[in-house]
């Protein structure tokens, strides 16, 4: 009777494996998959907008920032002298112009009382000093904005969350104006890249769930969607060449492989514990959508 019964056990073990292998093979067999998949997120190439030497380099290299928080900051005290001179030039501007007004006004109460006694000429001469008086003004007050932009330039912020990375610049390193310093992975981005064989594609369509396994996190998987599919790959071949004729490497292959178009999936709530992290390798599998019974 025992007997029995441990050949029964086995014979359940069995089939159960033999049940659970023939479920995953036609998994993968009726779902396109594939192994080549990375997680990606948007990097913003932080790059001061005006140059001069780094005073305070406020975060570490792998921090997690929140949007707002101060980065780092370039040397104020050239920009702070040119604020200065910027806010002298307005009240000069300004006090030039209320004389210019003054000598205007005092021509036309003349011409008022004797109309001989100016002549149109100076008048309009008088009036175009005023005038052109209003629009220095204008202009200093362009030049301040200008300098107080560039004050406030001087302290560069994190534009988005995301963690600082390989950050390489410490006091005393000279920042140069629109060149990136440092990069910030902006931590509400992460999405996963899936190359997919180009004759899988037209089992994949935008919306179709997915399932997305981390080399980090195999036992893990992440409930997915398919979000939009890639419209071109760069050409290996047609580069111009000898004589502005297109440059096509010849092929000695009898097989012709599939060319890989790029998938891009949307990653929904993530497992407890599982950290996505830029270019993580991932297995991405599209499933099918069950024929109703």
């Amino acid at each position: 009777m025992k007997k029995l019964f441990v050949i029964a056990l086995n014979i359940l073990i069995i089939g159960g494996a033999i049940y659970l292998g023939y479920q995953k093979y036609e998994e993968y067999f009726n779902n396109p998959w594939t192994r080549d998949g990375q997680v990606r997120a948007n990097i913003i190439k932080v790059a001061p907008r005006v140059s001069g030497p780094i005073v305070n380099v406020a975060v570490n290299d792998n921090q997690f920032v929140r949007k707002g928080d101060l980065l780092f900051q370039v040397d104020p005290s050239t920009y702070a002298i040119s604020l200065s001179q910027a806010e002298v030039s307005l009240e000069r501007s300004k006090v030039s112009s209320r004389g210019k007004k003054i000598e205007y006004d005092r021509l036309l109460d003349i011409r008022a009382k004797d109309k001989g006694a100016v002549s149109h000429k100076d008048l309009v001469r008088r009036q175009i000093t005023y005038e052109e008086s209003l629009l220095q003004i204008k202009s200093a007050e362009e030049q301040l904005k200008a300098a107080k932009l560039n004050m406030e330039f001087t302290n560069v912020h994190a534009s988005v969350d995301g963690y600082v990375s390989n950050i390489d610049i410490r006091n005393g390193t000279q920042a140069v104006a629109n060149q990136p310093l440092i990069a910030l992975v902006d931590s509400n981005s992460f999405w996963v890249f899936g190359y997919f064989r180009e004759n899988q594609l037209e089992q994949i369509a935008i919306g179709s769930k997915a399932k997305v396994t981390l080399m980090a996190h195999p036992d893990k998987p992440i409930e997915a969607v398919v979000e939009s599919l890639g419209w071109g790959i760069a050409p290996k071949d047609g580069t111009v060449g000898y004589n502005l004729l297109p440059n096509v490497n010849p092929v000695f292959q009898w097989i012709r492989l599939a060319q890989r178009i790029p998938v891009r999936i949307a990653v929904n709530e993530l497992p407890e514990g599982v950290v996505l992290r830029f270019g993580l390798s991932a297995s991405i599998m599209v499933l099918q959508d069950k024929p109703e019974e």
